[in-house]
């Protein structure tokens, strides 16, 4: 099997932690994009670290441009999502959100996503089955219960994206996925990413989130999923 090239961005802890460890095999090649160092660093022979903050657009890209150049980009994997300070709590309050935090959100999930997506095309018609997934979330989809009006526009924006994005590639055979994940568990107490007992959890686990993308990954550019909606089974806002 020949080896891949992966672009994940926010690596440096949760979900692009466990997608950065769980998905590439030991001989694929990984850039990953985040502000902080991951502290796996080390442990992690084939990931190229490159730091970037993505509230600030246009610095991020020409950063992240310099170190992937020209190379070919078979999997861009863009899982960033930052909220309010206080949303998902009873604290929130949409009239007390302060404009630079909204605008930094805005920035963060939605610009920087634009160009990173504009920017690396050539990259991934390199690819004889490129695949772009962008990870959403529930806050994005209609008739949602959330009341985060600021995430809630950055996600819808993001869906928004993703459906005119694929119209764009379709004549490359570049798939275009979008998913839609709700509340996921707490990674930051676990051990193992992959551990196989089911406890009890009020969010997804991490290994259906894995299952998931490794199903789009896994199929030709015959097809394309266009999207996957995963509330957990216990989240009411969906």
């Amino acid at each position: 099997m020949s080896s891949k090239t992966y672009l994940i961005y926010g690596i440096s802890k949760g979900l692009g932690k466990a997608f950065t460890q769980l998905l590439p095999s030991a001989n694929d090649q990984i850039y990953g994009i985040s502000r902080t160092k991951p502290t796996y660093l080390e442990d992690q022979v084939n990931l190229t670290w490159v730091p970037a903050d993505l509230s600030k657009p246009m610095e991020a890209l020409n950063e992240i441009k310099s170190k992937i150049g020209e190379r070919k980009i078979d999997y861009l994997i863009y899982n960033v999502g930052i909220w309010e300070q206080n949303a998902f709590s009873d604290d929130y309050n949409f009239q007390e959100s302060k404009p630079e935090e909204m605008l930094t959100m805005v920035n963060t999930n939605v610009s920087s996503c634009l160009l990173a997506l504009q920017s690396f095309i050539e990259n991934l018609k390199l690819s004889e089955n490129g695949k772009v997934i962008i990870i959403g979330s529930t806050w994005g989809l209609d008739h949602h219960n959330g009341k985060e009006v600021a995430f809630s526009a950055t996600k819808f924006a993001v869906r928004g994206i993703v459906h005119a994005l694929r119209e764009n590639l379709r004549e490359h055979h570049i798939g275009v996925s979008v998913l839609n994940l709700g509340f996921l568990e707490d990674m930051s107490v676990k051990d193992d990413l992959l551990k196989s007992e089911q406890v009890e959890s009020y969010g997804i686990l991490v290994q259906d989130v894995i299952h998931a993308v490794k199903f789009i990954l896994s199929t030709s550019n015959a097809s394309c999923v266009k999207e996957i909606n995963m509330p957990a089974m216990q989240d009411v806002n969906m």
